[in-house]
């Protein structure tokens, strides 16, 4: 077994595993305390070390797997994902690239690569992506039928909320959310247009309860097929193993029997 591949199985072990996300935990509970001011007068230089200490941890992972799979590294989604998220850590935070240093925070992501059932999770939103695109279309037709009806309807009385496109839409989007819907909106509005409702009901009807929970029926149907191809893949892992395995035992007892042969023949 060469060195690239002995580091490659050090670092696909569960308990490094194991240990890069207890150390990912740690870490977002020190960039955490680093927002205290108090904790930072107080206990600053040992934050800052023990932060510093943190991200070498993270440096030394993606360089040993860097050695262990050379380019074919970076032919996997989750390792450029990591690379990436450390690559932004090591950015210096210089005037006018302070934003990085808060940007820091997205080390806490990388639990996502480390844990599988939060990939899983994800990879499910992102096989989900395809059939969302034709959703965000139709909710985006659908916004901008009633965002053109509404500013007509109610723009004149209610230009606030009514008075552009742009603000007719946004007053839409909350009511979508049933966030202070319809005391807050729908309601004053009524007092003016009595059947205001008949707009704003249905409108509800099917950007709420509709397409959303569309949305969300995607997402579930496309991670429930993640689970299953996991599982699949787990079944054919553990058939190859089973048949490997057989297959030396029947060459063991092959060898036994010949070896059994040899001698009464003699």
């Amino acid at each position: 077994m060469t060195l690239r591949s002995q580091v490659g199985a050090l670092f696909d072990q569960p308990r490094i595993q194991n240990f890069i996300l207890a150390v990912i935990l740690f870490n977002s509970v020190i960039l955490g305390l680093e927002t205290s001011a108090a904790a930072m007068e107080r206990f600053g230089p040992l934050i800052i070390f023990l932060d510093t200490l943190c991200l070498s941890i993270f440096v030394i992972e993606i360089a040993a797997k860097l050695f262990a799979h050379g380019p074919a590294f970076f032919r996997k989604g989750w390792n450029v994902f990591d690379f990436v998220i450390v690559a932004i850590s090591l950015l210096p935070a210089v005037q006018g690239l302070s934003v990085l240093r808060a940007l820091r925070i997205l080390r806490l992501l990388r639990v996502l690569s480390v844990a599988p059932s939060l990939r899983r999770v994800v990879e499910g939103l992102v096989n989900a992506l395809p059939g969302m695109g034709s959703v965000f279309v139709l909710m985006g037709l659908i916004f901008y039928i009633a965002a053109v009806m509404a500013t007509k309807l109610f723009g004149s009385s209610f230009p606030d909320w009514f008075g552009t496109l742009g603000r007719s839409g946004y007053s839409l989007f909350q009511i979508m959310t049933l966030e202070s819907w319809s005391m807050g909106i729908v309601r004053p509005v009524m007092q003016v247009y009595p059947y205001a409702w008949a707009f704003f009901v249905p409108f509800i009807l099917i950007s709420t309860f509709a397409v959303v929970n569309l949305l969300v029926g995607l997402i579930v149907n496309s991670m429930q097929d993640a689970h299953h191809a996991e599982d699949t893949e787990r079944t054919d892992v553990y058939r190859d193993e089973v048949l490997l395995r057989l297959a030396e035992i029947e060459a063991a007892l092959k060898e036994q029997g010949n070896k059994g042969a040899g001698p009464e023949q003699g």
